[in-house]
């Protein structure tokens, strides 16, 4: 079976180190189209998502959102019918113990600086990968098994940010004019990235804290507080019931609250019936 034309994409922040993998690919594939360059892990996900290219190369420490964190926006946000789901590799400098977790997934890696041999190998198992999936899979079952390996390398960098995280934080201190509102952690149903901000949700107020969801994310208690959003953590026990609609969404309703939220594909397994 021949391979037909594929395409890939480039996301990296260094201009010299995305252009030299550009060059790089074109003299070891030239069939492969680099249809995007994109600069920071947003800009990746909506190229990506417009492109919708067959490969997408994602530097893991970008501006923004990290390598790991495109890709699963894009598993969040890519159609279950229609094209497939990207083939993913993450251009990394990171240490041996996130690179075993690289080795256990289907998704490849190269690390900086890339080289000629390496990407070979890349390049090789790239196209073996796309004839394999051109004949035996559906695109549902592929972008299941594509979320699936996100989810593990997701919780490897958990686990190893959290080898020595400090006591799960307790109250907020949230600044509001010239006073300091203190805010117990146990009194939140949810937190919801807001750009720069974090918006946190009790039961009769809100407040806007200058956080980022991905630094306040580690200093709460995990087993009371679930992500279930790439923008979303929501407070376990202010979960009343998971609804699952007619094409497998599941949608949350709380306690004491008439907001809902969303469950994202690469966290619909934390609710499973017994």
């Amino acid at each position: 079976m021949n391979l037909p034309a594929c395409t890939a994409l480039i996301a990296e922040d260094e201009i010299l180190l995305a252009e030299s993998l550009r060059q790089e690919l074109s003299r070891l594939w030239p069939a492969l189209e680099v249809v995007a360059m994109a600069g920071h892990g947003q800009e990746a996900v909506d190229q990506a998502l417009r492109q919708q290219p067959d490969i997408c190369f994602l530097d893991i420490r970008m501006p923004g959102l990290s390598g790991l964190e495109a890709a699963a926006a894009l598993a969040e946000d890519w159609p279950s019918e229609g094209t497939p789901f990207p083939l993913l590799v993450f251009v990394t400098a990171y240490d041996q113990y996130a690179l075993q977790a690289f080795e256990h997934a289907a998704v490849d890696y190269v690390l900086k600086p890339v080289q000629p041999e390496r990407l070979a190998q890349t390049c090789e198992r790239l196209r073996k990968a796309l004839l394999a999936r051109q004949a035996e899979q559906p695109a549902p079952a592929l972008l299941q098994n594509t979320v699936d390996q996100l989810r593990q390398l997701l919780s490897a960098g958990v686990l190893a940010s959290s080898l020595n995280r400090p006591e799960p934080l307790r109250l907020l201190q949230v600044s509001i004019g010239q006073t300091i509102q203190m805010v117990p952690v146990d009194e939140v149903l949810y937190f919801e990235a807001a750009d720069k901000y974090v918006r946190v949700l009790t039961r009769n107020k809100e407040h806007l804290v200058r956080i980022s969801l991905r630094e306040l994310l580690p200093q709460l208690d995990s087993q009371r507080f679930w992500q279930v959003h790439r923008s979303v953590v929501v407070r376990a026990d202010a979960i009343d019931r998971a609804v699952r609609d007619e094409s497998g969404r599941l949608t949350l309703h709380l306690h004491g609250s008439p907001d809902t939220l969303n469950v994202s594909r690469l966290y619909a397994p934390l609710f499973k019936g017994m």
